[in-house]
């Protein structure tokens, strides 16, 4: 009984000493994740010569809020939120539509040509035609200056279709959808009505792996949306900046010259990564609690 008792003590001890460790881990890991965005967070609102001087490990150093200011005093900047706002939210319905849309057919193990269509997208992920060959087919069927350009060129992202595809394949049971078959329900239904409904960890995984992509996406609004008046707010922030760099011209206009410009264009390198992360960062706790499980579920091969 003795023996007993002190084989648990030590079982417990043990476990709190994993326990411990996995802890001490885990906020080494978050640390080394969650710093460089603290710093830029720190750095965006402290004299940018203090920031390369090392005074801003962890509090700011001389706070300021005028790289901000510079930052929303562009007149584009509300434009740019709107159109990043409006192309993120039309972009990720459309590309987890399609992913479904192409997904699922792909996860049924009888149909007709399943391998070759396979096969079919996963050479696109290896072979392109390139920027001119894309651009000429783009301008040919009239989408330049088209918001659409945006989203038909790579509808479809087949690595996370893949996942997509093996979520359906092992994580929803044959047993319903045969059972739905039984009952006289279509195609259609089925999906609808069965599917959909039990996928949506998979589809939160997805919704944030293209919120982020056409949140971050500025090189392809600058191919195809030439002009101000559609530019995404990566865009707007990447055209500020440039405004912003150092010249001989610029310097000779603003009192301080040169140092006083170049000290404003480093707050606003550091602003500009503030301003164009917040709304990802805001989101995300919201589907946070539906990633890993459908991440995790996707990525097993059936």
């Amino acid at each position: 009984m003795r023996a007993n008792t002190k084989k648990g003590k030590l079982r417990g001890l043990s476990e709190r000493t994993s326990d411990i460790v996995l802890v001490v881990i885990c906020a080494v890991v978050l640390f080394i994740v969650a710093y460089p965005l603290y710093y830029v967070l720190v750095a965006s609102v402290s004299n940018p010569y203090d920031v390369y001087a090392g005074k801003t490990f962890l509090l700011p150093s001389q706070f300021t809020l005028e790289g901000y200011r510079a930052v929303f005093a562009d007149p584009s900047i509300l434009t740019g939120y709107w159109n990043s706002i409006k192309y993120t939210v039309v972009g990720t319905v459309f590309s987890v539509v399609i992913l479904y849309l192409t997904a699922y057919p792909l996860s049924v193990k009888g149909l007709p040509g399943r391998k070759f269509l396979s096969i079919f997208f996963i050479i696109t992920m290896y072979f392109g035609g390139g920027l001119v060959p894309t651009y000429l087919v783009v301008k040919q069927t009239g989408l330049i200056n088209n918001m659409w350009a945006l989203f038909l060129p790579g509808g479809v992202a087949v690595g996370n279709m893949i996942i997509v595809r093996n979520f359906f394949e092992n994580s929803i049971p044959k047993e319903m959808i045969e059972a739905a078959d039984i009952d006289g329900a279509s195609k259609w239904t089925t999906f609808l009505r069965i599917v959909v409904p039990l996928s949506r960890s998979i589809m939160a995984v997805m919704v944030v792996f293209s919120m982020v992509a056409y949140w971050n996406d500025w090189f392809t609004a600058l191919i195809y949306l030439p002009g101000t008046e559609r530019a995404p707010l990566s865009l707007v922030l990447r055209n500020i900046l440039i405004k912003s760099s150092a010249s001989a011209s610029q310097a000779s206009t603003i009192s301080g010259g040169y140092a006083e410009l170049n000290k404003l264009t480093e707050m606003i390198k550091f602003s500009s990564i503030i301003v164009a992360a917040a709304p990802m960062l805001i989101v995300y706790p919201f589907v946070q609690k539906y990633f890993e499980k459908g991440f995790m579920a996707g990525a097993v091969k059936g």
